[in-house]
């Protein structure tokens, strides 16, 4: 078995990008019941009442903030495993069955109210940001400044396809190497002692000495949800297949737009530039076009995953956009 210390790592952290590191922050494990049976589970960071919270993007974890947050320390803030991601429990039927972002909202809601509802900012990258936007229509008293991480409704469904091509991938690999090979040519930008971390948080292996996704675990384990997701990724394959079905202006989570228009509280695009990015110019004049003040920041060097490519800035950035109270 590989060792695993989920705490242990935060040193690699620091030293990949030069952060001061005087010894393991001060982190730990809340567990949040938004239904019966089923919990979300947060990183909570420092002590004191959260002042930030965080939403990470389809088929990352809460780890995915860990540099961000070590950026922006001692500031306290809560990183929350989606629904069906990290340790969290697996989506409720209604997510499985296609609820998306407004399903999660739903879920994130509720652990919000218990864990930080005084946040004065919720930062959401991709799927996170989706959901970010759900929430403001959902329970608006919650969000007091809003920044979306390279993700706006209507982007376009061709420049994810890379995205999905990687999550859509193998639901077990038979080694460790493996599932760090796949990553690897998935992100050939990052290093892989960076990958391999994330592949700590992100992954278990399995009693056959096999490695699973946190967030395909669910499908190993319940037979009718594996059934279920199956389905929904062979519809998926199909019209990749035939991309005569997919109009190339065919656009993502559009109905959230509507939502969108209605924020009324300061909120900010952070907009990956690289290639591997999935916003473009049009997507940046709409989201200037659909939310009333909203700003955006360009992040160079960085492409769809910015926490992960440019953490200190992007910290540097929110600590700005969303200042300590």
């Amino acid at each position: 078995m590989v060792e695993y210390d989920e705490f242990g790592l935060f040193h690699e952290n620091a030293a990949e990008y030069g952060l001061p590191y005087d010894g393991p922050p001060t982190v730990r494990r809340e567990e949040v019941e938004v239904e019966p049976g089923r919990t979300l589970s947060a990183l909570v960071w420092g002590e004191g009442e959260p002042e930030l919270v965080f939403l990470h993007g389809g088929s990352q974890n809460a780890h995915t903030w860990d540099t961000v947050a070590m950026a922006l320390r001692p500031r306290p803030l809560v990183a929350i495993d989606m629904p069906g991601h990290g340790h969290s429990a697996r989506p409720s039927a209604s997510q499985i069955s296609g609820a998306g972002p407004s399903g999660a909202a739903a879920d994130v809601a509720v652990a919000i109210r218990e864990l930080a509802p005084n946040a004065d900012g919720v930062v959401g990258m991709s799927f996170g940001g989706l959901t970010t936007i759900a929430l403001s229509g959902l329970v608006p008293e919650l969000l007091r400044r809003i920044i979306l991480v390279d993700v706006f409704p209507g982007q376009k469904m061709e420049h994810s396809r890379h995205i999905v091509e990687f999550v859509n991938g193998p639901a077990t690999f038979p080694t460790f190497d493996d599932i760090l090979a796949r990553t690897v040519e998935f992100n050939p930008t990052r290093t892989e002692s960076s990958l391999r971390r994330g592949i700590l948080h992100n992954a278990v292996q399995l009693d056959d000495g096999s490695w699973v996704w946190r967030h395909s675990r669910w499908r190993v384990d319940d037979p009718e949800a594996a059934k279920q997701f199956e389905e929904q990724r062979a519809v998926a394959e199909a019209a990749r297949a035939d991309l005569s079905d997919v109009p190339n202006d065919a656009m993502m989570f559009g109905d959230l737009l509507e939502v969108a228009s209605r924020i009324a509280v300061p909120t900010m695009l952070a907009r990956g530039m690289r290639p591997d990015s999935v916003l473009r110019d049009d997507d940046e004049t709409r989201f200037l076009e659909t939310v009333r003040g909203g700003v955006v920041q360009r992040f160079d060097e960085a492409g769809h995953s910015i926490q992960g490519d440019m953490p200190v800035e992007l910290a540097a950035a929110i600590a700005e956009f969303i200042p300590s109270t």
